[in-house]
């Protein structure tokens, strides 16, 4: 038996490491959920080459997406910094990552300064046999049943926070996850969704017995998606505004500032990591804070009270000007915006098309 499987909780090939315990995971209200692959490094299993090269990497080789290290661990200071006392920090990965590469994949998390509460591996060795290669990129099943399991853990009324990209589906992941959760969804409409992404027969029985003992309320607060694959930011608008697709970190730590989960300085040193480490200059920052302007998600007071920091630092020219003015936000719960001003479409869609792919 491989050492690994000692420490694992594993159903199919659904692979579970948790590294806290029943009570800390109860007591949790606010958890946060990052897809390890493309998202938080840049990984690649779309070839035998890729996930060989993959499982051969040394934890210090592995390469973040640009800004990411800074920002979970600006995530980290701020949670603990809201939650007094508490030294841990709410963080969950999933990775399709085969369970072997678990210790390098801790490795390198620790090595970035983050201690997850648990990490899900795909089993996806496995799948190395011919009959089976066309499974290695199929994530929709595998993803879906990591979420619903990890459901079970946390508290009934946990708030959860995704991130993922648009090269694996990940939208589609969460807000049928959320649409599963909130019972939105009939289950026969379920099953034959789950059966157009291809999701096998034994797969969608595991989901559906794990969704009878799952509370009906969803936990999903927010998504955010990296486009890594480029894919037009329009399309998510067919999931809601909940979900928000970037182009960069730093438009990440934008909206995070406005949701209150991140302060200036650190929206400040996820911008420094861009520019010191990765190459960004200032006229990249400025076409980035003004795409979020024009679509429109950032709000005036958030620009208002962000701006005088980043040009401070010399992140933002004293000269620039927005090509659109900011929009007032006209609903919101505490320090989270929902709606600016002239926006129509829902920030959680009642009904998605989600047979309908118009990317």
């Amino acid at each position: 038996m491989s050492e690994w499987r000692t420490r694992a909780e594993i159903t199919s090939d659904v692979v579970l490491f948790r590294y806290v315990t029943d009570p800390v995971e109860r007591q949790t209200q606010d958890v946060y959920i990052w897809d390890l692959d493309k998202t938080y490094l840049d990984t690649t299993f779309e070839s035998l080459q890729g996930l060989w090269r993959t499982v051969r990497e040394k934890a210090f080789q592995k390469r973040n997406v640009p800004g990411t290290a800074t920002l979970v661990r600006a995530l980290r200071d701020y949670w603990q910094e809201m939650h007094k006392g508490r030294k841990d920090f709410p963080i969950y990965f999933i990775t399709a990552s085969p369970p072997q590469l678990e210790r390098k994949i801790h490795d390198k998390l620790a090595y970035d300064g983050i201690y997850p509460f648990g990490l899900f591996c795909k089993d996806n060795l496995r799948n190395l046999s011919p009959r089976r290669l066309w499974r290695l990129t199929q994530q929709i099943g595998y993803k879906l049943q990591a979420l619903l399991q990890l459901r079970l853990h946390l508290p009934a009324d946990v708030r959860q926070v995704l991130w993922g990209d648009d090269s694996e589906a990940d939208a589609v992941i969460y807000s049928l996850y959320s649409d599963l959760c909130a019972r939105r969804l009939e289950e026969r409409d379920a099953i034959h969704i789950l059966r157009h992404f291809k999701v096998i027969g034994q797969q969608v029985d595991s989901i559906l017995r794990l969704l009878e003992d799952i509370p009906k309320q969803d936990p999903v607060e927010k998504i955010y998606i990296n486009l890594a694959a480029d894919t037009d930011a329009d399309y998510y608008l067919k999931f809601g505004r909940r979900i928000l697709p970037t182009y960069n970190t730093f438009q990440l730590a934008l909206d995070l500032y406005q949701d209150r989960r991140l302060s200036p300085a650190q929206v400040v040193n996820v911008a420094l990591d861009l520019v010191q480490n990765y190459g960004f200059g200032v006229e990249e920052l400025e076409n980035s804070i003004d795409e979020l302007v024009r679509r429109p998600v950032l709000a005036d007071k958030t620009v208002e009270s962000i701006l005088p920091t980043l040009q401070e630092n010399r992140l933002i020219r004293s000269s620039f000007a927005f090509s659109v003015p900011p929009k007032a936000a006209i609903s919101s719960d505490g320090p989270r915006v929902f709606e600016l001003e002239g926006v129509t479409e829902p920030w959680v869609q009642e009904h998605v098309d989600y047979l309908r792919e118009d990317r």
